[in-house]
């Protein structure tokens, strides 16, 4: 049987030094490009003459279209284990998290496969955010509800 102390001392040999700083630097670069090419994209929209409001709400679908696009063409996976969060914050990773699991299980039907696998990544930030969003929206209507009675 192996102690704590040899387990670890075991783990800390085997195991590849973390390059943090490295990795916080592509992910910041990574993360900044996909969002420099949707402000580009609301910009290019704007130049189309469309309003301001339709061209972001077309700038988030481009960008979860090419996320998807770029999940079936295996191409998101291959930058992301380079870039690492920096593909996982953007909308372009909310697209990959749904579509990969769909693209995976899909042999398995349309139902128990594409349907049942593809929140299996995404379902929780789904359930926590709209929780979270409802929370907020509480104590938001709360706060609201106090100055409105401080200035009576």
């Amino acid at each position: 049987m192996v102690s704590k102390e040899e387990y670890k001392t075991i783990v800390e040999r085997n195991s590849d030094n973390s390059r943090v700083v490295r990795n916080s630097f592509v992910a910041f670069l990574v993360g900044g490009a996909i969002c420099t090419i949707g402000q580009g994209l609301t910009n290019l929209y704007m130049y189309l003459g469309i309003s301001e409001l339709d061209s972001k709400t077309l700038c988030s679908v481009t960008l979860v279209f090419l996320g998807i696009l770029f999940t079936a063409l295996h191409l998101y996976d291959n930058l992301a284990k380079h870039a690492g969060a920096g593909t996982l914050v953007p909308i372009t990773g909310f697209a990959n998290s749904i579509a990969s699991p769909a693209i995976e299980f899909k042999s398995e039907g349309f139902i128990t496969g594409l349907g049942a696998k593809m929140f299996i990544i995404a379902g929780p930030v789904l359930v926590y955010g709209t929780v979270a969003s409802v929370i907020y929206g509480v104590i938001y209507y709360i706060i609201m509800l106090i100055n409105v009675s401080f200035i009576k």
